[in-house]
């Protein structure tokens, strides 16, 4: 037990919090976050989508 591993998702709500503090949604953005924040392709995946969805509107 005694290991530092982040709780569930917490990589994920710190990307979310990096990419919106960079000002640009883009492919590049979500992708630095993705590896900055050590994300599974399935959370990546989703990032990419919901910030594309987001732009396009």
């Amino acid at each position: 037990m005694g290991n530092t591993i982040l709780p569930d998702k917490e990589n994920f709500r710190r990307a979310v919090k990096w990419i919106s503090g960079q000002g640009e949604f883009s492919l590049k953005v979500v992708e630095e976050a993705s590896v900055r924040f050590d994300l599974s392709p399935t959370d990546e995946d989703f990032l990419i989508r919901h910030f594309t969805e987001q732009k396009e509107d």
